[in-house]
């Protein structure tokens, strides 16, 4: 195997050798964005009921699994992008240190695992939707939108909102309105927070091919969709509480971490001059943001009912 640069194999250490093989491993599951992927699972089943620890143990390490076993498929269909993105060169696959094989077997036997560990220990619902977020990623975003329009992250974004509704299945074994409310906040606060990446790099997607928004639209067109997009996933984190799903602590906490989003996106539209810097904090925040409102859901059931 290729060590990337021009030192041979051969004479690297075997133990840096594992360590790289093993952080390479690592890295084709994308650990920063599978924090928050499982930061929302955990959240919606505690949303859900009071899972036994043995419960949650199960869902979080298969819910890592899935989710990485799709990242390192999204690494071995997009080597031939990620190859000419700076931000991307240096993974795996285009750097060479891992073959195209084995980082489809990988991401299989990930995918395999998880579903026999969610099945087998939480409930077949569950192994289900993780499945449909799974292939929804790989297949309809990685292998097909991605490449073809610029709607790709808006219909591929709903890969990236099954994660609640695995965790409230896990514990309910049903998904009900509440469930389906968890999973549109994140359908429609995906458009906004990668949408400010695309603007972020938009010179690397445009050096890939990828027809991200801001090169197909334009930023203007962008940054009025990103409101738009904005407007509807506050209305939406709203409803629970007009529902009767959480209390007034969850309301007055989603009004407050909303504010600062909605600050940025705004200011980020009203600009004329250089507003990376802009972009970046909206990027950056809206991380935070789905973070603190699914903690806060969780809060205002346990602490406040």
């Amino acid at each position: 195997m290729s060590t990337g640069n021009d030192v041979s194999a051969e004479s690297v250490p075997a133990a840096d050798r594992r360590h790289s093989f093993a952080a390479d491993l690592v890295t084709l599951t994308k650990p920063r964005i599978i924090s928050l992927l499982l930061v929302t699972t955990v959240a919606a089943m505690y949303v859900a009921g009071t899972p036994s620890l043995s419960l949650v143990v199960t869902v979080f390490v298969g819910g890592y699994l899935m989710a990485g076993g799709a990242h390192a498929l999204n690494m071995y269909l997009d080597q031939d992008i990620d190859a000419h993105m700076p931000r991307t060169k240096l993974r795996p696959l285009p750097s060479g240190r891992m073959s195209p094989r084995a980082v489809l077997a990988f991401g299989v036997l990930l995918a395999t695992a998880s579903t026999f560990l969610l099945a087998r220990f939480a409930n077949v619902l569950t192994a289900a939707l993780a499945l449909v977020g799974f292939y929804g990623y790989v297949f309809l975003y990685t292998r097909w939108l991605k490449r073809k329009t610029p709607q790709n992250i808006v219909i591929g974004g709903a890969a990236g909102a099954i994660p609640p509704l695995v965790g409230y299945a896990a514990v309910s074994g049903s998904l009900d309105v509440t469930a389906w409310t968890l999973f549109l906040i994140i359908f429609y606060w995906t458009p906004p927070h990668f949408w400010a990446l695309a603007l972020l790099k938009q010179r690397d997607y445009g050096a890939a091919g990828v027809p991200m928004a801001p090169l197909i639209w334009g930023e203007r067109h962008t940054q009025d969709q990103m409101l738009w997009y904005l407007g509807i996933m506050v209305s939406l984190s709203v409803l629970p509480f007009c529902i009767g799903s959480f209390g007034l602590f969850y309301l007055i906490s989603a009004l407050v971490v909303a504010a600062p989003l909605a600050y940025g996106v705004l200011k980020l539209r009203l600009q004329t001059g250089d507003s990376r810097k802009t972009a970046r904090f909206v990027f950056m925040y809206s991380l935070l943001y789905l973070a603190l409102l699914y903690v806060a859901m969780v809060v205002d059931l346990h602490a406040f009912r």
